[in-house]
């Protein structure tokens, strides 16, 4: 009876250490596949605009509509697309031709990035996310059609953009130095902050509000390329924004937002923007903008 005794509590306790066992090494095996890079992702965008801003200054006061979408190579390199579609005939009082329903610019663009963490370089205080991207700004209108350009359209260009952000951070610096490098050789910085709040909880990332303000900068040739016969250096636009996403599951998120730009630091760029607008229907230095968004990844 001992002996039965002793190899029932034998066989026991060897049933819950293989148990434990097989629990560690599934939950090993869950953490590995949890935090493995996929080697291919992608995602498909839409998002409309109640206004097409660059820099500030409005080029459609009326209403875009932008589809994209890009592959993602190791979590490291991005390639993708943006094409803009007007939503009126607003390009037939501007200048350049009606474009209702149609795209009037395309963005084929490459990107590298990758997120260095205290873990990986040990003098790191905090994870510093550092990126490089390369844009091929196509306007169709530029091109001879029928033998004849489009009148207003603007020439084709390149832009090269050094982007740098500490996300760990309460918040969330992020800089921006934006180079165009062939139509006007300008250089846009932009440096913003903002906060993320998890609605639903500390953890729970399925509902998130966020505010941020951004100041642009623009060198002489970005500011005369906009305002025209300037020739200095200037802060930009202001931009305030507030951001809600959903997400509503995994492959899906839902955004939408509100924005208010103005020139509130250089007199003379915000009275120069309200002569920019091509309809001369606009002629405020400020603007409220608003969209919504919706993304599928992979």
């Amino acid at each position: 009876m001992k002996l039965k005794a002793i190899m029932c509590a034998a066989a026991v306790c060897g049933g819950v250490s293989l148990a434990t066992a097989v629990d560690e090494v599934v939950a090993e095996a869950e953490k590995g596949e949890t935090e493995e890079t996929p080697v291919v992702s992608a995602s498909f965008s839409l998002a409309f605009d109640s206004k097409y801003l660059s820099y500030g200054f409005v080029d459609n006061r009326d209403p875009i509509l932008t589809p994209s979408a890009e592959i993602t190579f190791f979590d490291l390199v991005t390639v993708g697309a943006e094409a803009i579609f007007d939503m009126t005939k607003y390009g037939r009082q501007a200048g350049y031709g009606n474009r209702g329903g149609k795209y009037t610019e395309l963005h084929p663009y490459v990107g590298i990035s990758h997120a260095f963490s205290p873990e990986d370089v040990t003098w790191l205080p905090t994870t510093v996310e550092i990126g490089l991207n390369y844009l091929y700004e196509y306007h169709p209108g530029a091109k001879a059609r029928h033998g004849e350009r489009d009148a207003g359209a603007d020439d084709d260009t390149q832009f090269w953009t050094l982007s740098l952000s500490l996300p760990d951070l309460w918040f969330e610096p992020a800089l921006s130095i934006e180079r165009d490098v062939i139509r006007d050789n300008g250089t846009y910085v932009s440096m913003e902050i903002g906060h993320s709040f998890n609605l639903l909880g500390e953890d729970d990332e399925t509902l998130a509000l966020r505010p941020s303000i951004a100041q642009g900068f623009g060198n002489c040739e970005r500011v005369k390329a906009y305002v025209g016969d300037a020739n200095k250096n200037g802060l930009m636009d202001t931009m305030l924004k507030l951001e809600l996403t959903w997400s509503v599951c995994d492959n899906l998120e839902i955004g939408g937002y509100v924005g208010y730009s103005d020139f509130l630091f250089d007199r003379d760029i915000r009275r120069a923007s309200r002569g920019y607008e091509g309809t001369g229907r606009w002629d405020e230095s400020w603007n409220v903008v608003a969209g919504l968004s919706a993304t599928l990844s992979f």
